[in-house]
Order: structure tokens, then C-alpha cells, then sequence
């Protein structure tokens, strides 16, 4: 008789235990849980607000810590930076010059090994009709096919690069 209640007294301690441990686990989950993260393509086409530029080619480098867009007429006049976006011979440039108080030099180590010191801003970037803050370092990219890059320390934690796919946020634009 003995024997027998001690089993019983254990299945039941098992299953309130069961209970327990998933329910714990659960709310674990609910705190602990990365924000699901978006799907991008290899390549897209974004809008910086800030900068009055919509409907940009940007290709994720996923080997590149910052991102950069393509500069032009670069001048630090009186501790302010001035400089302009893209160039003529791209669709969507607007010829405007833009004038920064707050921006920073840093150096880049481009994937030929070589250092580059470079001027970086603090901008916005829309992305699946989401707007982020984003910080791009500015660069003469007028051989290059696209004028900005993205690198990894805009998509970290936001975003998965899927190399097969293209146009991802462009396609799903509120137009």
C-alpha cells in the first residue's frame, strides 16, 4: 500500500511539474525573444527622407561594417560640412547641396585592405515603409553600379540578407 500511494504522489508531482516547466518557458519566450527579424534581398530600392532622395538602388554588403553613399563636391567650411548626393548622370539626382553641423571623420578599411578616412552623417533611411536613424559614410562611388551600400551595423538585428531575392521593401512600397 505503501508503494502504491508513493506512485501516485509522484506522477501527480510529475505533471504539476510538466505544467510548471512549459508555462515558465513560455514567458521566458514572451521577454526573451529577439523581434522577428525582416527578410531583404541582396539588392532594393529605399528612400533617405532627410536627404530628399526616394527610390535609391542600395545593395546589402553584408562584408561591410558601415554603410556609404555616394558624395560629391565634399567641403568642411567653418566646421560645418557641405557636399552633395549621388551625381548628373544618376536618374534620381536632385542637384540639391546639403549643409551638416553634426558629423563625424572616420576611418574605413575598404575590402582592398586599404585605410580611407572618411566624413560620416546621421541621416534617416525608409526601409519596408519604416523609417530608421542610420549613419553613412561619404564616398565617391561614381564606378560603382550601386550608389549605396548597407552594410552591417544598419542591418544587425533588423534585418536577414537573402542573396536569391531582389527589391524585397521596394515591392511592398505604399506608393
Amino acid at each position: 500500500m505503501f508503494a502504491r500511494d508513493s506512485n501516485i504522489k509522484n506522477e501527480g508531482f510529475n505533471a504539476i511539474h510538466y505544467v510548471f516547466s512549459y508555462i515558465s518557458s513560455s514567458i521566458v519566450n514572451l521577454f526573451f525573444l529577439e523581434k522577428e527579424k525582416k527578410i531583404i534581398g541582396r539588392t532594393d530600392k529605399v528612400d533617405f527622407p532627410l536627404l530628399e532622395l526616394k527610390d535609391i538602388d542600395v545593395k546589402m554588403d553584408t562584408g561591410a561594417y558601415t554603410s556609404s553613399i555616394h558624395c560629391i563636391d565634399i567641403r568642411e567650411i567653418d566646421q560645418t560640412l557641405q557636399c552633395g548626393f549621388l551625381d548628373a548622370t544618376h536618374p534620381e539626382y536632385n542637384g540639391k547641396r546639403f549643409t551638416f553641423k553634426n558629423y563625424d571623420i572616420s576611418a574605413v578599411k575598404s575590402s582592398n585592405g586599404k585605410v580611407e578616412v572618411r566624413y560620416a552623417i546621421r541621416t534617416q533611411i525608409t526601409v519596408f515603409n519604416q523609417t530608421f536613424p542610420i549613419t553613412l559614410t561619404l564616398s565617391s562611388r561614381e564606378d560603382m553600379r550601386f550608389p549605396v551600400l548597407i552594410g552591417r551595423k544598419f542591418l544587425s538585428g533588423k534585418f536577414l540578407v537573402d542573396p536569391q531575392l531582389e527589391n524585397q521593401s521596394y515591392n511592398q512600397k505604399v506608393k
